[in-house]
């Protein structure tokens, strides 16, 4: 069986180590003692923040699902340096259901990422019961709780110590979007992005298997690799493994792409594309497959292309359609795609592509 083969991965699910991305807490009884709006004064936790910032260190998200007054409860984590912890936070008088979606949107991650810390059993019945993909855990078995296997990554790689930073990042480019007022492609121009497509190297592959496991809407076949495999394919003469990255004047995105390509003849094959959904609106979806595309066509070979519908996936059908692929073989569920590469399309021009 060569490396490139779909066999011995299971496809459409993802491990369950790790596979929390972000924690939504409540407030009230769970990350203070106390109600704000009965007593004025609560004591913060100090096991609780503890907890929180283990989590930040291994790249868990954070954020806060709580009934509370907005500005007493922002200002309370303040005075306490722990509102740069929390993403989106959504203090207010909605059902908490209502906010962990909210959330979840924001962040852009599925609801099966997301665990929900509550001490009220009403309130986690309730999120139970409308968001049932959700983890909902009990505020008084905490340290039991966030120490399973769901809460803690097979790696922590340097993107994991900064992934707050860059969901920062991301919202303070998405509030100069919504204030700008020219077309979206002016807005990305001013970003200033550079794209960077390299061979990847044994210092990314701890990332490369974080993206299949943390990659859902943008992964050509859901499939997961562990390091294990992707180093062997990376040394493979039958195939590329490619690793794509972005920065702009803001910071970076990190590394954000994989494609696995198995050579041969007469077509070249696609085993996986990804790109990370955090750079779903920045237009960047298609310059990893145009230029494996464009290696292809200067080998002399066509393209054919992996696909697998997950239910989650359906943007990456449409980004292979738009790109000239067309249905080649069906099994269920699973489709193999071609392009004759006639016609491949240039990166747009707010977009620098380096290539190493």
């Amino acid at each position: 069986m060569s490396p490139g083969e779909t066999t011995g991965s299971t496809i459409g699910t993802k491990p369950r180590q790790g596979r929390i991305k972000c924690v939504v807490w409540d407030l009230d009884n769970t990350l203070w003692d106390g109600v704000l709006l009965e007593e004025g004064r609560v004591s913060v936790r100090p096991e609780v923040v503890a907890e929180i910032k283990r989590l930040d260190d291994l790249g868990v998200l954070h954020s806060v699902a709580s009934r509370n007054d907005h500005d007493a409860a922002m200002e309370r984590l303040e005075s306490e340096g722990l509102a740069e912890y929390f993403l989106y936070p959504q203090i207010n008088w909605n059902p908490k259901s209502s906010s962990i979606e909210a959330i979840a949107k924001a962040v852009n991650i599925g609801l099966d990422a997301v665990a929900f810390v509550d001490d009220q059993p009403f309130e986690r019945a309730e999120v139970e019961h409308m968001l049932p993909a959700v983890l909902t855990v009990d505020a008084a078995e905490l340290g039991q709780a966030l120490s399973a296997p769901e809460f803690q990554p097979r790696f922590v790689t340097d993107e994991s110590r900064i992934r707050r930073d860059m969901y920062r990042s991301a919202a303070l480019r998405d509030r100069l979007e919504e204030d700008y007022t020219g077309t979206n492609e002016e807005f990305l121009a001013t970003l200033g992005m550079h794209f960077t497509i390299a061979p990847a190297e044994r210092e990314d592959l701890q990332r490369a298997e974080e993206l299949t496991v943390r990659t859902n809407q943008l992964n050509s076949t859901g499939r997961t690799y562990s390091y294990e495999e992707l180093d062997a394919l990376r040394q493979s003469p039958d195939h590329v493994l490619l690793v794509a990255g972005l920065t702009d004047r803001y910071g970076t995105y990190g590394k954000i792409g994989l494609a696995l390509v198995e050579r041969g003849r007469p077509a070249w094959h696609l085993r996986m594309l990804l790109m990370s959904c955090r750079v779903l609106a920045r237009g960047v979806g298609t310059v990893l497959l145009n230029h494996v595309m464009s290696l292809a066509r200067e080998d002399g070979a066509v393209l054919r292309a992996d696909f697998v519908e997950t239910g989650r996936n359906r943007v990456m059908y449409v980004t292979y359609a738009f790109a000239g692929f067309r249905e080649a073989e069906r099994d269920g569920n699973r489709l193999v795609l071609e392009s004759d590469l006639r016609q491949i399309q240039p990166p747009p021009d707010y977009l620098t592509v380096e290539t190493r």
